[in-house]
Formats: C-alpha cells, structure tokens, sequence
C-alpha cells in the first residue's frame, strides 16, 4: 500500500520527526500572513489614513462575495479535476463524495444576501421590510443579483441530478453576471473590464477548486491500484494550473492598471484601501504560485512523487486566504482614475 503521506522517520527515542520541508512550508505561510495581515482584518484597518470613508455593511458584503467565490471554486474545480480523471488510462473510478450540492447551497445564501443588499439601495436592511424584491427588476444591478441567486438555485438541483455536469451552465451564468456586476455602465469602457474579470474569476475558480479536488482524490487513491494515477492526476492538475495562473497575472495586471494608471499605482498601493488589499492579494498569489513550483520540482525529483502533496496542502491554505481578500476587495471603494 502507498500512502499519500510519506513514511515518518522515526529517532533512536522512537519519537517522530517533522517531515523534510514542513519547518519552510511554516516558515513561508508566516511570512505570507504578516505580510497581509492588516488587510486580511478588514476594511477599516485597509481604509486607515486614507481618507476614504467605510461604506455601510463593508465587512458583510466582504464575507458574503469571499462565500460566493468559494461556491464557484468548489464545483467548477471538480468539473475540471473530473474531466482529467477520466482522460488518464487505469485511474481507479473511485471518487471522494461531490461538495457541490452544498457549495450551491452556500452560494445562493449569499447572492441572496447580496441582493437584498441591492434591493436596499446598496444599503445593510435593517428588517425584512425594508427590501423591496420588485425592485431589483427595475435596475441593472438588481437584475443581475437575482440571475446569480437562481445561477446557484439551478446549479444545487444540476448538482443534485443524475447529470451534475450540467452545473456548468448555471455557475457560467452566475460569473457573467458577476463580471457585469463590477463594471458599472457609466465605467471607462466598460465590456472590456467585464471580460477580464470574467477570465480572471473563471481562472480563479478553476485553479483553487481544482486543486483541493485533486487533493481529496489522491486522499483516496492512497492503494497500490492509484499509487501511479495519483501522481499522473496531480502532474497533469499542474500543467492546467500554470496555464490558469498565467491568464489570471495577465487578466490581473491588466484589470489593475485600468483602475490604477501605471504613473500612479505606486501611490495608491500604499495610501488607498483598495490598492493596500490588492498588493496583499499580489503577495499572496506570488507565495501560491511558489509553493506550486515547489510541488511540482518535488513531482518531478522526489522517490515518492506523493510528497508534493505537502506544499500542495499549503497552496490550498494560501488559496483559501486569497479568495477571503479577493472577497474584501470587492467590497472596498474603487480608487479615483488621476
């Protein structure tokens, strides 16, 4: 039997030492914490000296997109991780129990808190009377919130249904009307923000879902039948991720200096809230992207490729804090176009 772990050492003491690489994986994701720790609080540490003032209901509206990106991460990744699966010769059938009916479930929870966020005239309601439900049919944006609230209703029964595939549609929906979403009409152009947030989320989604799939699914080809489709699965998850990661620095370097001019970024990332948050977000993807090289040279080296696993486990701790700030950043004013 192979275990997905690699065998302990043991000392003369019969004690167990750390495995081999465990004190750097600590070592960066500390560094990475402190360097996005006062963002990663929340807005009103991001918007301190900046004098930008805190929107009502920032740090909900926060947490409920940082529940809705998690929704769309988690089934997209497993679509993806799947259709992988399917195309290695030998890989074992069995596969971890599907967290996509309860993601969709998550999800339309928190599009429907942030509709009633919309329908409050972007304000926090304070009872249920205070949400006018007709009037999201009057507006752009209250239209586009309620497509993503039956986006997720659709996606929970396709996940439930005997062809969970088809949950793609509906989580596509709920991403075009995201992108649409945080590039207003009376915005400097605004289709082409819309399209790279569309590939910047879709990549996103696809990269931190895939990749805490493809974890679960080695989790459980741990026998001698998946000892080497599991490392094949995870090699081939890693030439998709470093396409995915080289759309998502392209959609985002892109989508920053349309908000942020080049003569002016320096600036706004260290005295505007928004540009605090996304350098956070920029040092984060940077330790995820070294950690995924990092799995990948131990993939490629190792005796046992199987010991990727434990920077993979870290890539998908930092991935899970990159979706919470990109969550916040959301929520943040956008900086003044100078």
């Amino acid at each position: 039997m192979t275990s997905i772990r690699p065998p302990s050492r043991t000392t003369e003491t019969g004690r167990h030492s750390r495995p081999s690489g465990t004190g750097r994986t600590v070592a960066v994701l500390v560094l990475v914490a402190l360097a996005a720790l006062i963002p990663v609080l929340g807005p009103s540490p991001a918007l301190h000296g900046t004098g930008e003032a805190e929107a009502p209901g920032t740090g909900g509206i926060a947490l409920l997109r940082t529940v809705l990106f998690a929704a769309l991460s988690v089934p997209l990744g497993e679509l993806l991780v799947h259709r992988l699966a399917r195309s290695l010769p030998g890989a074992p059938s069995d596969r971890p129990r599907s967290w996509s009916p309860y993601a969709a479930a998550a999800g339309f929870v928190a599009a429907l808190g942030l509709a009633s966020v919309v329908a409050t005239g972007n304000l926090v309601p304070d009872s249920a009377a205070a949400v006018d439900v007709g009037g999201l049919y009057e507006s752009r944006d209250g239209k586009l919130a309620l497509l993503e609230v039956n986006g997720f209703l659709a996606a929970w029964l396709c996940a439930g249904s005997r062809r969970p595939g088809l949950q793609v549609w509906p989580l596509a929906a709920v991403i075009v009307a995201d992108a649409l979403r945080a590039h207003p009409t009376t915005e400097y152009s605004p289709l082409l923000g819309s399209a790279l947030t569309l590939v910047h989320l879709t990549c996103a989604a696809l990269w931190a879902g895939g990749l805490l799939y493809a974890l679960r699914i080695l989790r459980r080809w741990r026998g001698a039948e998946g000892a080497k489709a599991g490392p094949a699965l995870l090699g081939l998850y890693a030439r998709v991720a470093a396409v995915l990661l080289a759309a998502l620095t392209a959609t985002g370097v892109c989508s920053s200096l349309r908000r942020m001019p080049a003569g002016t970024i320096v600036d706004q990332l260290t005295d505007t809230a928004y540009g605090r948050v996304l350098l956070a977000k920029v040092l984060l993807v940077a330790a995820v992207a070294a950690l995924a090289l990092w799995a990948r040279i131990r993939l490629g080296r190792a005796a046992d490729p199987l010991t990727a696993c434990s920077p993979a486990r870290a890539e998908v701790v930092v991935l899970g804090v990159v979706v919470a700030v990109s969550g916040l950043l959301t929520a943040l004013p956008v900086p003044i176009r100078w």
